[in-house]
């Protein structure tokens, strides 16, 4: 059986510091803090569950960032 692989470190960053920034802002301040991935998504946009490593998601309306979750 092969083994289960080790998935990278997350950052060390608090999602909720996110919300209620520009979405712009968000994005370099995500990838500065080491964010490989990240997402902005519309409210009520259908996606898969799966769970990414790396990834920030930031759910954004009217240009400012509502909601926010890793994976």
């Amino acid at each position: 059986m092969a083994s289960v692989p080790t998935p990278p470190a997350q950052p060390d960053d608090t999602p909720a510091s996110y919300v209620g920034l520009d979405a712009g802002t968000a994005e370099q301040r995500a990838r500065a803090r080491g964010w490989t991935t990240v997402r902005a998504l519309a409210p009520g946009t259908v996606i898969t569950m799966e769970f990414r490593g790396g990834r920030i998601n930031f759910e954004v309306a009217d240009a400012t960032v509502t909601r926010c979750w890793v994976g």
